[in-house]
């Protein structure tokens, strides 16, 4: 499987692979009028994305994994136990990506 970055951040994977980035992907949103200090947010379309390519993952945010139901996409497993972070709590390094099961 081939990976690319399109997070503004380059992905380093516990085992050392790094992912520079290519670019970065986007969900376009929309604002009501605030109500009380509050304002709905609605999620639009994904941006800055290329088309599919066989046996290719797109690495994007959690945000726009989850805005989409592309099958080519993987975020960050930044969640997860093995999740490598350094003495001030940043993430340094992720054992892999997660995917969204699309039904």
């Amino acid at each position: 499987m081939n990976f690319r970055n399109f997070t503004p951040h380059e992905i380093e994977l516990n085992n050392g692979l790094k992912f520079a980035s290519e670019g970065v992907a986007r969900v376009s949103a929309s604002f009501g009028e605030f109500d009380d200090s509050v304002c709905s947010q609605n999620f639009g379309d994904v941006e800055g994305l290329p088309d599919p390519v066989a046996s290719t993952s797109l690495i994007v945010s959690a945000m726009v994994l989850g805005a989409s139901e592309r099958e080519d996409l993987v975020a960050p497993a930044t969640g997860h136990p093995d999740t490598v972070r350094n003495e001030k709590g940043h993430i340094v390094s992720v054992p892999g990506f997660v995917k969204l099961e699309i039904t």
